[in-house]
């Protein structure tokens, strides 16, 4: 999977590249052929931004974003929602299968 890190108006330190490279671990155990990923962590004033974009194997595209007072837990909410959201792709993609295999057994048989 490709990975890339950037930020506006804030330096990624070791830290955070770390952290984020933490989290990556979680969406990998879901599914192990993802595509690419890009982070963007940006300041506003005093809200800490992260946005993720991740990209699926079957074209889909998953964004999320999310703003707190300390960037590790923006970082942290940004991912529980990309981690929903490629359960939810997941399931959808499991259960359009499973449906036109249905589809095709009644026509057989």
């Amino acid at each position: 999977m490709q990975f890339q890190l950037s930020g506006q108006h804030v330096e990624i330190t070791e830290a955070m590249r770390a952290h984020v490279t933490g989290q990556l671990d979680r969406l990998n155990r879901l599914d192990d052929r993802l595509t690419s990923i890009s982070v963007v962590l940006s300041l506003d004033k005093l809200q800490q931004k992260a946005e993720g974009t991740l990209h699926t194997s079957s074209g889909a595209l998953l964004h999320a974003e999310a703003f707190e007072q300390d960037m590790y837990v923006s970082i942290d909410k940004m991912f529980d929602k990309l981690v929903t959201q490629l359960r939810k792709h997941r399931d959808k993609v499991c259960d359009k299968h499973k449906a036109e295999a249905r589809r095709d057994d009644r026509m057989v048989g």
